[in-house]
């Protein structure tokens, strides 16, 4: 089962994403994050993205050493077949892709079953509208902020219209879901994506990549919830 949530802040919540760490000595840069609210996972097969990262080994030993829980993200393709492992190895929340799941729907009652929240991710070119009448079956919607397959990609602020209908429709229908954005996010890009309704984001080397990653962490978070609604 999922570790409970219950004591995670309201929001704004920084998820560093080890694709930016030294994956060498892993363990050091996972307790360098324990100040964040989750460790930010990005896994690869190659074929959904043109980039490969790790599998279910590497998540598993991630999640017996990281002082935080973990947000899986899994840029593969037949999620259907492959996510809810992923859950099973205790990741507290999975996230998959629109454009690779057969059924998304019953996807995410199958993590939620299991114990994970449920997330779903779309490309920056995929449209959320399809996504609105089932916002309920959803705990995340992942809003790529750029291609996904790479870090270090600059932010598109072209994305932000379609995280500003999310934001909309899921206050409209009062439905419980965080919005995350991932790429590219930074202290000069993080305030404009909270103005669209971002209250998750993912952050690869602005943690990673500063000599003080608390300050980092810390200033994220408060440059996001200048910004937030």
């Amino acid at each position: 089962m999922a570790p409970s949530l219950g004591s995670l802040p309201a929001s704004p919540r920084i998820n560093p994403s080890i694709l930016s760490a030294d994956f060498a000595n892993m363990q050091a840069e996972l307790a360098r994050i324990s100040g964040a609210d989750f460790v930010h996972v990005d896994v690869m097969d190659n074929h959904f993205v043109p980039n490969l990262t790790f599998g279910p080994q590497m998540v598993e030993r991630i999640q017996a050493t990281s002082p935080i829980p973990l947000d899986v993200h899994l840029m593969i393709d037949d999620p259907d077949r492959w996510a809810p492992g992923y859950a099973e190895l205790g990741a507290a929340s999975v996230t998959f892709h629109l454009e690779a799941a057969d059924d998304p729907i019953a996807l995410a009652r199958r993590l939620r079953a299991i114990g994970a929240r449920a997330g779903v991710a779309v490309k920056p070119d995929t449209a959320a509208d399809p996504l609105f009448e089932h916002l309920a079956e959803f705990d995340q919607i992942l809003v790529m902020t750029v291609e996904p397959g790479f870090g270090g990609q600059a932010f598109r602020p072209e994305t932000m219209p379609k995280l500003r209908g999310l934001a909309d429709e899921a206050r409209r229908r009062g439905a419980d879901v965080w919005l995350q954005v991932d790429g590219g996010i930074s202290l000069e890009t993080i305030g404009v994506a909270a103005e669209a309704g971002a209250d998750t984001f993912v952050a690869g080397s602005a943690v990673f990549g500063s000599a003080d990653v608390d300050a980092a962490i810390a200033g994220l978070r408060d440059a996001a919830a200048a910004h937030a609604h």
